[in-house]
């Protein structure tokens, strides 16, 4: 595989909160990162300015990860302007207003799993399909990002969104089976109550502040704190890790 310094780095979602923290942690490590986003192109380009102001290298790429040609074109379009991708970050992910499941529409379940399971599967099989020594590649390294919430369910608020989690944990450790032999590992991390913008878009911004006294360390997490967990499962020093779920939960 090639050395830290040299590797390209996708990541979905990555305009804003854990995304974009690991955008930044990775530039600053060496990585050339490619920062995907859907809507939000200001805070993309901002994301790419501040890693570019510090020297390092990084693009935005506009896709829809639900779509499976917008993930092709993703991934075309990193290889064609940042040279093979080695590593993929699969942090894009949404939740819809907090409700019970006798109130969910097939819409919204529809809409949650196209981008939080079909857009992660997309992009793994494009990561494969350039990583694997089966298909000529020098192998990588996948992180998936999942939630706590994929095995606390979330009752009464998000149990569509835990259910799709508890998917990604599933494609992580069925993954790293698969592709274990070509120099591949895939490995995911599992948020808590992080501060992001992500609470807001289920109608309760301040959501993690009402609910740290659930957690052993008695507050929230922040974006650094997981992009730190995903940056060290993406290097050497995680080397013998695959099929592994980190939790980055604050002892919940």
């Amino acid at each position: 595989m090639p050395s830290e310094n040299s590797q390209v780095l996708l990541i979905t979602g990555a305009s804003r909160g854990i995304g974009a923290a690991t955008a930044h942690l990775a530039a600053a490590r060496g990585f050339h990162v490619c920062v995907n986003y859907l809507r939000q192109q200001r805070a993309a380009d901002q994301v790419v300015a501040a890693i570019q102001q510090k020297g390092g290298t990084a693009i935005a790429i506009q896709a829809d990860v639900s779509s499976e040609s917008d993930v092709v074109r993703l991934f075309d379009s990193a290889d064609r302007r940042l040279g093979p991708i080695t590593a993929l970050v699969n942090n894009a992910g949404i939740v819809e207003r907090q409700s019970r499941l006798d109130a969910m529409d097939s819409a919204r379940l529809h809409r949650v799993f196209a981008i939080n399971v079909f857009g992660s599967f997309l992009c793994a099989r494009e990561a494969v399909r350039r990583m694997s020594t089966k298909h000529g590649g020098q192998g990588g390294n996948i992180v998936n990002v999942s939630s706590g919430a994929a095995r606390a369910g979330s009752p009464n608020e998000y149990i569509d969104y835990a259910a799709s989690k508890g998917a990604i944990d599933t494609l992580t450790i069925g993954l790293a089976k698969e592709v274990a032999e070509e120099k591949i590992r895939v490995n995911a991390v599992r948020p808590g109550f992080i501060h992001t913008e992500i609470h807001a878009l289920g109608g309760e911004p301040n959501r993690v502040d009402r609910v740290k006294v659930q957690v052993p360390m008695q507050r929230g997490g922040q974006p650094e704190e997981v992009a730190t967990a995903i940056l060290w499962l993406l290097s050497e020093e995680a080397s013998y890790i695959t099929g592994a779920i980190l939790d980055v939960t604050g002892g919940r």
